[in-house]
């Protein structure tokens, strides 16, 4: 799948879900460009990784995604053509009538406010040339209900209606539009999710491990680099009719409810 036509700009790419996507893209012979909040994370990628080129932004702030946007098309050099918009947060974990309104916001903000400012500058220019991908990154939590984590089920819900609004908007124009929903992703952001679960339910983190391992059929827990195998391939010719499909890599879901048992 090696394509060395693919101006690529992945956000949160510097840790990850967002490193091993952007990883995978440079491996596949595509030019990349990563933006994240975290300024130690952009800079050990870019060291680390030839041909990677980076930007310190922060994609709920409209003139930091212009300027990613801007440094992105300079590295690259043309507009970028692929976007995968991976910028996250797990948010708040309590009961609904227990959380802070700014927990909430924060958490819509990030997860779908940046998906949008981030596609809406970079679509125009996918549609003038008559052809892109964009990888939203959703989740399983898209699909489902998530007891105690109403805020980013609802924040990744959202991101797959705006997925397919984009690809039919976009459609005609040659740009093609598709989500990712990852399952439980092994590591730090997914030890951080368990433990804040644990408090909030007063059990202990292995049961909560325990029970996301039983939510799926295969019952382990997904690698980052099996979504940035999928984000590479939706990106690809070899997906070109592929457009508006929220696309589980989740080792199949079969009991999401074991989370609350």
């Amino acid at each position: 799948m090696s394509d060395d036509s693919q101006r690529v700009l992945v956000t949160a790419g510097g840790a990850g879900i967002g490193k091993a996507i952007a990883q995978a893209f440079l491996q596949s012979g595509a030019r990349v460009h990563i933006a994240d909040v975290d300024s130690d994370s952009v800079s050990a990628l870019v060291k680390a990784n030839a041909g990677i080129g980076g930007t310190v932004a922060d994609v709920t702030n409209e003139s930091d995604v212009a300027r990613a946007v801007g440094d992105a098309r300079q590295h690259l050099g043309g507009d970028v053509n692929v976007l995968v918009n991976c910028a996250g947060i797990g948010g708040p974990a309590a009961f609904v009538e227990n959380l802070n309104y700014d927990d909430w916001r924060r958490c819509i903000a990030v997860n779908l406010d940046g998906t949008f400012l981030c596609t809406r500058a970079v679509i125009a220019a996918m549609k003038s040339a008559g052809s892109g991908s964009i990888v939203n990154i959703s989740s399983t939590a898209g699909l489902y209900g998530y007891p105690l984590r109403s805020a980013y089920a609802s924040a990744k819900w959202g991101i797959i209606g705006f997925t397919k609004s984009m690809a039919m908007e976009a459609g005609p124009s040659g740009v093609r539009v598709n989500a990712i929903c990852p399952g439980s992703i092994d590591g730090d952001r997914m030890d951080a999710v368990i433990a804040n679960e644990a408090r909030a339910k007063g059990i202990s983190e292995e049961i909560i491990r325990e029970r996301y391992r039983n939510t799926c059929s295969m019952r382990t827990f997904i690698d980052a680099s099996d979504i940035a195998d999928m984000a590479v391939f939706l990106a690809s010719a070899a997906a070109s009719r592929v457009t508006g499909q929220a696309i589980c890599v989740d080792g199949h879901i079969e009991n999401p409810g074991s989370l609350d048992e």
